[in-house]
């Protein structure tokens, strides 16, 4: 397994922006979290954190796409290094406003700001995807090595934020985030010889990729997705609050990541012969099924018990989330071309994040009214929601594969 990860990382410079690119992606995981424990902490209320958390989401569902469709466009270098600057200064300002007690409107206007965050994720596979284009199996270990850094990524960030915000000071979780934006976008646009080509003259042409139905159903599941990832933190963290054990909660979300990231390094040293979009559903639905057994555990036991019979299902259900992602990023190559490839994967990573929006509110709803055990429905619903979408949408993915000739980027071996 690790001989293909070694074979991955022999081009010159990919070990850099790779690891650099990590770094940038960090703050993703952090902001929604570090927003809410900082409110939580200075007003002591969770409601303005969660509304302003929903509300950074759906600024980068508006922004991001576009800023993406930009990097393409003009470069990465020459579109990252402005947004970046754009969003640490909106941080600033929603950290001092919360900090001297500005009128919480001003606070919705600057995380509106922060929406302009670079998607770094995205950036980063497509030069993958430059480096490897006619080379499908390390293109396929590649994307696999990135779903397990954005687990990385998702076990260390919430973590991080939480932990800072109320051991030293509400604010220092999102100030640690702008931080890692700084030096990650910095370092990570300074390696210059693996940037993938702009593509000015085929941007030329009104329209967005958005358009293409494969690329529909991609996102609508993948939004069904986010709610999954969404409503399970909430819940969660309710949860172990409920069996007197807080600070669990932490260490329980973290078991969920490293299940996807244990999977995602497996899958990537794997060889399949089946197409993509039967990988998909099939992944789509194993995690539905992995949602059931959450519920139960969730239901049945008490104090320890539920907290490590919780871990245990989450950690199940994990196991196919990398693999299930990784497939998604390879139809997007398969069905986005190379000059558009950026806003195409920011476009998923879109639906991923509105869906975690409306998860962290309905679960907080449901928790609210029904008890933190019956909030667990939320995220085996969404799961059945992201199956139904995945088998409804397939035959337009077959359909739009189907029609790619010669796909610009190749995906994962077939």
């Amino acid at each position: 397994m690790l001989s293909s990860y070694r074979q991955v990382f022999a081009a010159p410079g990919s070990l850099a922006f790779s690891f650099t690119g990590l770094i940038a992606r960090l703050p993703i995981s952090m902001t929604g979290i570090g927003i809410v424990t900082m409110l939580g902490e200075i007003k002591d209320s969770f409601w303005l954190g969660g509304l302003l958390s929903a509300f950074l989401a759906v600024s980068a569902a508006l922004l991001g796409p576009r800023i993406s469709r930009l990097v393409d466009r003009y470069g990465q270098r020459r579109i990252a290094l402005p947004a970046t600057a754009v969003t640490v200064l909106s941080a600033a300002g929603l950290l001092l406003g919360a900090h001297y007690g500005l009128p919480d409107w001003t606070l919705f206007v600057f995380a509106a700001g922060m929406g302009t965050m670079p998607s770094t994720g995205s950036m980063v596979r497509a030069r993958w995807a430059h480096l490897y284009r006619d080379e499908p199996p390390k293109l396929h270990t590649a994307y696999s090595f990135e779903a397990v850094a954005d687990e990385i990524c998702f076990i260390v960030g919430p973590i991080l934020a939480a932990t800072l915000a109320t051991s030293l000071f509400p604010e220092s979780g999102l100030l640690l985030a702008g931080v890692f934006l700084v030096v990650g976008v910095l370092l990570f646009t300074a390696q210059r010889r693996t940037e993938p080509p702009a593509h000015p003259v085929e941007h030329r042409a009104d329209g967005s990729v958005v358009r293409d139905k494969g690329l529909q159903t991609l996102i609508l599941t993948l939004g069904a997705i986010g709610v999954v990832f969404g409503s399970v933190e909430v819940v969660t963290v309710a949860f172990a609050k409920a069996q007197g054990h807080p600070a669990a909660s932490g260490y329980v979300l973290a078991v969920y990541a490293l299940g996807s990231c244990l999977a995602g390094a497996v899958f990537g040293a794997l060889k399949f012969t089946g197409t993509m979009d039967r990988r998909f559903l099939a992944g789509v639905g194993v995690m539905a099924l992995g949602m059931a057994p959450l519920v139960v555990a969730a239901q049945l036991l008490h104090g320890t018990a539920a907290l490590v019979g919780v871990g245990a299902a989450l950690f199940l259900s994990g196991l196919a989330i990398s693999p299930t992602l990784i497939t998604a990023m390879a139809l997007v190559e398969r069905l986005v071309p190379a000059a558009r490839l950026t806003e195409g994967m920011t476009w998923t990573t879109t639906g991923l994040a509105l869906g975690v929006a409306v998860g962290s509110s309905a679960a907080g709803i449901v928790v609210d009214a029904a008890g933190s055990p019956h909030g667990y429905w939320v995220p085996l619903a969404a799961a059945l929601l992201a199956a139904t979408a995945a088998y409804a949408g397939r035959p337009r993915l077959r359909e739009q594969l189907a029609a790619v000739r010669a796909p610009a980027v190749p995906a994962a071996a077939r």
